[in-house]
């Protein structure tokens, strides 16, 4: 993953990427569940070298996680104009397009709900995964099944990214969700919950 390509997923995920994974992605819910404001963007990554892309895996389908009982599609989620990422539906899972895909060398990002205008979304029990819990993405072309190495939460002015972005070679993915306990005014939570990954052997 080149340097370019690093640093606009750090961008991506500091503008409020993840702050609006509570109420942001369709019209009418919004007024229950209003988009934060944006955080301070984290400062640029430090230059690194450019790699060859590995051959090309196919789109990422679907979802399974076990231990939760998470069996979705994978939707392909971009940035906003102003930067931010854009957040799946209620009910859905998303995958952050501009990244690797899932079973690709680098960090792979899926992005869900915890709670929607329904209750519970999808991501509503990612802070029960415990390591060694087994994630598994089907492809157009295959499939991927990823072991759960940590869950973290952390305040979304105080996200890792540096850990989330990592610079590597080998496959990896990250699970993001709100967490904490939401202000009963603004509905709005204040920490994100984070699943790493690594693909099984």
């Amino acid at each position: 993953m080149n340097r370019i390509v690093r640093t606009t997923l750090v961008t991506a995920v500091s503008v409020a990427a993840l702050g609006g994974l509570v109420g942001s992605g369709r019209t009418a819910p919004e007024v229950r569940t209003p988009e934060p404001a944006p955080v301070q963007a984290a400062p640029p990554p430090p230059p690194v070298s450019v790699r060859h892309e590995a051959r090309p895996v196919g789109r990422p389908t679907h979802l399974s996680i076990p231990a939760i009982t998470v069996s979705e599609r994978l939707h392909g989620v971009g940035l906003k104009a102003n930067g931010a990422m854009q957040t799946p539906d209620f009910g859905d899972a998303g995958w952050y397009d501009l990244g690797p895909r899932p079973g690709a060398p680098g960090p792979a990002v899926l992005v869900a709900h915890v709670h929607g205008p329904a209750g519970d979304d999808v991501f509503a029990r990612l802070h029960e995964l415990a390591p060694g819990d087994r994630v598994t993405v089907e492809r157009t072309d295959g499939r991927s099944t990823f072991v759960v190495e940590s869950v973290e939460r952390a305040g979304k002015d105080r996200l890792p990214y540096d850990r989330i972005w990592n610079e590597t070679d080998r496959s990896v993915l990250r699970l993001i969700t709100c967490g904490g306990t939401p202000d009963p005014v603004t509905r709005m939570y204040p920490d994100n919950t984070i699943v790493f990954a690594r693909l099984a052997p």
